[in-house]
């Protein structure tokens, strides 16, 4: 079966909701302005559903100028912020990644705060941040710009559970058909349409998997099927890190062609 591209999301605040996306420029730190936003407390530590499960329910899109956050309750008006380049540039952290974050003021912090009962400030991403591995560049993202799942992987999941799991719950960037069951695993490089990415490394998977996206709320699944069968090293492995080696426009329903295995 030729594989192809079926899903293509991006994430515009850093544990927020997915915009999905029909068509994108894939440039050198992925997708156009994936997690260019993120939450952190005072002192500049990250925040992500790991910490506030209530994220999953924000709805955020930016269109390069403006981001607009809604929510799933439908009675709580959006925030509509224009991003700014000339706020207090703070020093923040992704895990014990240091980078650079832009202030974007205290309407935007006050409209999180009051939304997650806990104070905290909205920045936007500035300056030049490096993969750990691979020579790749990335915005707030945990560790790498890309993260790809085939839906046969999921499948397969999903086939162990009482109750099945939307991709949703993993955040992927892309999804492909026609890998197989953890076909990614035992893929080193891939062409997508016009781009080539290079798969560097499985992805440790967190209690974020367990959270609801619609609801915020958490359970034990995927994680307790998944530590039976996934567990690889020290963690828990569903999908892979990527890195783009060529930069282009990625469309739905784009040919994915294998070039190297592991």
């Amino acid at each position: 079966m030729t594989a192809v591209l079926t899903g293509l999301t991006a994430y515009p605040l850093k544990g927020g909701g997915g915009t999905a996306l029909t068509a994108a420029e894939l440039g050198r730190r992925g997708l156009p302005h994936d997690r260019e936003f993120m939450l952190v407390t005072p002192e500049g530590r990250f925040l992500s559903q790991r910490d506030e499960g209530r994220m999953a329910l924000l709805r955020p899109v930016y269109d390069g100028e403006v981001l607009t956050v809604g929510t799933t309750d439908p009675a709580l008006p959006p925030l509509v912020h224009k991003a700014t380049d000339d706020g207090p540039v703070r020093q923040v952290y992704v895990h014990r990644s240091q980078c650079r974050g832009v202030d974007q003021g205290d309407e935007a912090a006050g409209w999180f705060s009051d939304f997650l009962g806990l104070e905290c400030r909205l920045v936007r991403f500035t300056g030049r941040r490096e993969t750990g591995r691979g020579g790749g560049e990335m915005a707030f993202a945990d560790a790498y710009p890309l993260l790809l799942i085939s839906e046969e992987s999921l499948a397969d999941l999903n086939a162990r559970l009482d109750e099945p799991l939307p991709m949703n719950r993993f955040r992927p960037n892309l999804v492909v058909r026609g890998l197989g069951a953890f076909g990614e695993d035992e893929v080193r490089l891939l062409r997508i349409g016009a781009t080539v990415i290079e798969l560097v490394k499985a992805c440790a998977r967190c209690v974020v998997t367990t959270t609801d996206q619609d609801t915020g709320v958490r359970g034990r699944e995927p994680l307790r099927t998944l530590a039976a069968y996934r567990t690889i090293g020290r963690g828990i492995r569903f999908g892979q890190n990527g890195i783009p080696r060529t930069t282009g426009v990625l469309r739905i329903g784009d040919p994915v062609e294998i070039l190297e295995r592991r």
